[in-house]
């Protein structure tokens, strides 16, 4: 049986004040750092068969300590990173909500087909990341394989592997900043056994 973990990445400083963050590749803070040692000593006594990232620093440097101790190489995917937020990029929910009431309302009410302005739709994110997870299975029948991503990312993932509208991903999955989400995939799909878990962290 292939288990497949997702953890988002340790905090940024776009994290803690909860800005929109989905291209721009700002570095972990001390914390994040922090929250990467604790993935890390958490997890290292599992046996990994394979740990992926998106190609942004925010996930490498998540996933970097749990890779070195278990001595496996990441694997960048492009197509794991986050949602890409266009104009909106480093605001807050509350100045975009301020400034573009109609714009912003028609976005919390259907983000899987109406994505930001020059941003991602969820159903656009879905259609590159998912192709990545079947290959995932593809290639690994079973163990247990990590993938350092985003908050939407996987929340969008995490709906399409229920069966779940995508566009619901905002408010029907949690998914903390270092959290862990874990599924397992028997003859009938994947199972959902883990949900924004952030026990490992000190």
């Amino acid at each position: 049986m292939l288990s497949l973990h997702f953890i988002r990445h340790g905090q940024t400083e776009f994290s803690r004040e909860n800005l929109f963050c989905g291209t721009i590749d700002p570095p972990l803070t001390s914390l994040g750092r922090a929250m990467a040692d604790s993935i890390a000593e958490s997890y290292a006594n599992m046996k990994w068969q394979a740990i992926y990232t998106s190609t942004l620093q925010r996930t490498i440097a998540t996933a970097a300590p749990l890779a070195q101790r278990v001595g496996i190489a990441i694997r960048k995917e492009p197509a794991l990173g986050e949602i890409a937020y266009g104009e909106w990029e480093g605001k807050s929910q509350e100045e975009i909500a301020a400034r573009f009431p109609a714009q912003f309302q028609r976005w919390i009410d259907d983000p899987a087909s109406h994505g930001t302005p020059g941003g991602e739709t969820a159903f656009q994110v879905a259609a590159r990341a998912l192709p990545v997870i079947d290959r995932i299975r593809e290639e690994h029948a079973d163990g247990n394989v990590l993938v350092v991503s985003h908050k939407a990312t996987i929340r969008i993932i995490v709906c399409a592997l229920l069966g779940m509208p995508l566009g619901r991903f905002r408010d029907r999955v949690a998914c903390p900043t270092a959290s862990l989400t874990t599924f397992e995939f028997g003859e009938r799909g994947g199972m959902l056994v883990r949900l924004g878990d952030v026990s490992h962290l000190a």
